[in-house]
């Protein structure tokens, strides 16, 4: 189990694991093996060197533990890596050893792994991302006529449909989904510079490596490094923000269509410790934990960015981390709306109760636009309103109007609702 306790809530065993100390090895690895094979295809180094540095490259046979503690001693863990990495293959081969990471610097090393593992992370947000816009499209088009209270200011509004609503859900997600995925298209490409960015340890064939280096990689290459230029990664922050921004505003939706005096949705929720009476609403007090953590962490990755020159003094240093628990507290928060969403139960009963409990206030504006210019017009209604409170009696009667139903003030829901569905297709 890669998830630690201190961190169940804020991310998902499938991010933990990816981002876990094997992922991390196997993908400093891939890269050191893809580099070696390159060289190989191209003459710079001897083939049986590639071979040898291919077959030392086994995961189980580095101590992660070791290598974060000497880390700490040159400020990255590419150099203990190298060094156990070059230990390794001097076992299978003394003369291949002395081309491991040839001509490459500890950059090019941890940001292209860093690279694989967001690549990774994409399939995997994508997953629940789909599950859940599926459902929520599900959820949209089985309640398009289910009527319910809108609240604005966290007071009643006019009517809406609890389908407008989803889709107001889905219509956000897949927006920003885009944006994301954008990102990730942008920002998941080779890191291969060398010492300075400009590859001079390998001639005049630096650029023809790099391209050979992506293709071994599967990996685009840029066209040029990007070592000290973190706006790609930085995009992929911001956009994992926003995106988990709206995350969390359907997870505050569901917690306050639950609250008891509401009663309008439930999710299968949690119990108490100390009230059995108690159905909390779990999933979206996850979504929104893990969502509350996101904009300090863009905040922390955009101040990152400004870099010292061609070799960041502590700002890449900070990023991986960053990054890490940015991508873990999105994956929560998409995966546990996604749960709730699923068990989602809509109370259409409850929905009716609460507009019939306004006694007509909910249809307020309409009356005001049927009085039209007739002077003080919001103030009768604003009268009619109370007399209805204390009396019981109808807004219509004391208003002497034809107010009709809830259903007949819906405006432009449907219109909308359909809209929404259509444009995020």
């Amino acid at each position: 189990m890669t998830l630690r306790l201190i961190e169940c809530l804020g991310t998902t065993e499938e991010i933990a694991e990816l981002f876990s100390d094997r992922s991390v090895l196997e993908s400093m690895l891939w890269f050191e093996v893809g580099l070696a094979r390159a060289q190989a295809r191209l003459g710079l180094i001897p083939r049986s060197a590639a071979e040898s540095i291919a077959s030392a490259a086994l995961a189980e046979k580095f101590d992660a533990a070791a290598l974060a503690r000497e880390a700490r001693g040159s400020a990255t863990i590419a150099i203990p890596f190298v060094k156990a990495m070059t230990a390794r293959v001097r076992e299978v081969d003394d003369r291949s050893a002395l081309f491991v990471h040839w001509g490459a610097t500890s950059q090019d090393l941890v940001d292209t792994a860093l690279i694989r593992l967001l690549g990774r992370a994409r399939e995997i947000l994508w997953r629940d991302h789909q599950r859940l816009t599926d459902m929520l499209r599900t959820l949209s088009e089985r309640h398009a006529g289910t009527v319910m209270l809108a609240r604005t200011l966290l007071q009643p509004a006019p009517p809406i449909t609890f389908g407008y609503k989803a889709a107001g859900w889905y219509g956000t997600l897949k927006r920003n989904w885009r944006r994301l995925e954008e990102s990730f298209t942008d920002a998941v490409q080779l890191q291969f510079g060398g010492a300075a960015g400009t590859l001079a340890s390998y001639g005049a064939r630096g650029t023809e490596l790099a391209a050979e280096l992506g293709k071994e990689l599967n990996l685009p290459v840029p066209i040029a490094p990007w070592h000290a230029h973190r706006d790609r990664l930085a995009g992929v922050v911001t956009a994992c923000g926003i995106y988990s921004g709206s995350l969390g505003k359907i997870a505050r939706d569901v917690t306050l269509l639950m609250q008891q005096e509401v009663g309008e949705v439930s999710e299968p929720g949690g119990g108490s410790s100390a009230m059995p009476h108690k159905r909390n609403p779990a999933g979206s007090v996850i979504a929104l934990a893990s969502a509350a953590r996101v904009p300090g962490l863009v905040s922390t990755y955009l101040g990152l960015m400004i870099q010292e020159h061609e070799r960041a003094a502590g700002g890449w240093q900070a990023e991986w981390q960053t990054i890490a628990e940015v991508l873990g507290a999105t994956g929560s928060a998409l995966a546990a709306v996604a749960d709730a969403v699923e068990h989602l139960e809509v109370n259409v009963g409850r929905m009716r109760a609460n507009l019939e409990a306004m006694q007509g206030a909910v249809l307020s504006e309409k009356a005001v636009m049927l009085l039209g210019e007739q002077p003080g017009a919001r103030e009768l209604v604003a009268g009619a309103l109370r007399k209805a409170a204390e009396t019981g009696e109808s807004l219509e009667n004391i208003l002497g109007l034809s107010l009709g139903q809830v259903e007949d003030y819906l405006g432009a829901t449907e219109i909308f609702r359909q809209q929404l569905l259509k444009d995020s297709e």
